[in-house]
């Protein structure tokens, strides 16, 4: 028997860290991940996963990432149900997830980047624009490449990973 899902998208809003009676961290988040293929309109329909992880992964995730951020959610599917303050039963499927990769660092994502920004933009079919920019003088100052393997000094801070 196997149970497995692997996920990739950018989360909904920010995650929603609690802790249980006994100091256990919780985290609820959903994901927005965009299906394969589009539609007859051409557009890119997406589907909305609702995840739980626990523990320390619970508080890195409400630490370091927010709406917007892209992650990875690696875990299983589960289904549970309770009955509501009405006395329906109420059915949930959820990920759970045994771990959550921040794929960009905090602040990088196009939903914003910081807590309370602008919100989650999930249609990001814009293509992506070179920092550069097409520089028709070419001149040494602005290419990048310019030194022809020389050393250049860069700042950890400028590194994408």
């Amino acid at each position: 028997m196997l149970n497995r899902v692997v996920l990739v998208g950018r989360l909904t809003k920010d995650p929603d860290l609690r802790y249980t009676p006994n100091g256990v961290a919780v985290a609820n988040f959903t994901i927005a991940v965009n299906r394969p293929f589009s539609s007859n309109s051409g557009d890119r329909d997406a589907d909305f996963i609702n995840c739980v992880v626990w523990r320390r992964a619970a508080e890195n995730l409400a630490n370091f990432m927010n709406k917007g951020s892209l992650v990875g959610v690696d875990g299983r599917l589960q289904s549970r149900s309770f009955d509501n303050q009405e006395g329906k039963r109420v059915f949930v499927t959820e990920v759970v997830a045994d771990s959550v990769q921040f794929l960009e660092s905090k602040g990088s994502s196009q939903g914003g980047g910081n807590r309370g920004g602008s919100g989650f933009q999930p249609n990001q079919n814009q293509p992506a624009s070179n920092q550069f920019g097409s520089n028709q003088n070419n001149n040494k100052q602005d290419d990048p490449f310019a030194d022809q393997g020389e050393p250049i000094d860069i700042s950890d801070d400028d590194l994408p990973f």
